[in-house]
C-alpha cells in the first residue's frame, strides 16, 4: 500500500533473484610494442617477430577497435545489452587475441611421450619436421603417418628418451597436431586400463622469446 506500480514491479524483479542485465561489458588487452595488430570488420591480423597470424571473429556480435592509451596501443572488446552467451564471448575473444600475440612473439611448445609395455614404439621424423611416421605400435605392421598442421614442426628430444617436441606459432595448429598424433595410437578392442600403450601429451606452454 502506498507504493506506485513502478516501485512494486522493481521489488518483484529483485525478489526473483535475477541479476539486472548489464548495459555494456568491456575488456581491454594491451598490445606489446613489437607487435602490430590490425582490426577490420572483426577480422584480426597480428604481426610480430615470428610471423603473421590471422583470426576471424565475424560470427560474434562484439565491437572490436584499437585504443591509444598511456602505456601504448590496446585492443578493446565491447558487448552492448548482451545475453549470457554473448557476454562470455568478450573474454573468449580477448584470450584468442592474446594467444595470437604470444604466438608471434614467443611461440608455443607441446611435449609428448611414447608409452609402451612390451612393443617399443618406433618414431621416424621427416628431416624438416613436417610429418612423423609411427611404427610397431602394439606390434602392428601398419605405418601410421601424421602430418603437422600449418607451421608446426616436430622434433625428437635430445635429452629425454621417447619424447617428442612440437613447436609453432599457432596454438590451435600445435595442439591439433598433438591431438592427431595421440588419436593415431589409440588402443582398439582391448581394456585401456591394462593396455596403456600410446603417445600422450606430457606438457604444454609458451616458448622463450629467444628460442
Amino acid at each position: 500500500p502506498g507504493l506506485s506500480f513502478d516501485k512494486v514491479s522493481y521489488l518483484v524483479l529483485n525478489r526473483s533473484g535475477k541479476m539486472p542485465k548489464p548495459t555494456i561489458v568491456s575488456k581491454t588487452l594491451p598490445i606489446p610494442t613489437n607487435v602490430t595488430l590490425e582490426v577490420k570488420s572483426r577480422k584480426v591480423k597480428c604481426t610480430g617477430p615470428r610471423g603473421v597470424l590471422e583470426m576471424d571473429f565475424t560470427h560474434l556480435d562484439v565491437d572490436m577497435y584499437m585504443l591509444d592509451t598511456e602505456e601504448g596501443k590496446a585492443l578493446k572488446v565491447d558487448v552492448w545489452f548482451g545475453k549470457k552467451k554473448t557476454l562470455a564471448a568478450v573474454r573468449t575473444v580477448a584470450s584468442h587475441v592474446s594467444n595470437l600475440i604470444i604466438g608471434v612473439t614467443k611461440g608455443f611448445r607441446y611435449t609428448m611421450r611414447c608409452v609402451y609395455a612390451h612393443f617399443p614404439i618406433n618414431i621416424n621424423i621427416e628431416p624438416k619436421g613436417k610429418y612423423v611416421e609411427i611404427r610397431n605400435f602394439l606390434g602392428e605392421k601398419r605405418v601410421r603417418k601424421v602430418d603437422m598442421l600449418e607451421d608446426t614442426v616436430i622434433i625428437r628430444s635430445e635429452t629425454v628418451k621417447d619424447q617428442l617436441i612440437l613447436e609453432g606459432s599457432n596454438i590451435q595448429a600445435v595442439s591439433r597436431s598433438a591431438a592427431l598424433i595421440h588419436q593415431s595410437c589409440l588402443v582398439k578392442k582391448k581394456d585401456i586400463r591394462m593396455f596403456l600403450d600410446g603417445i600422450y601429451v606430457e606438457s604444454k606452454g609458451e616458448m622463450n622469446a629467444d628460442e
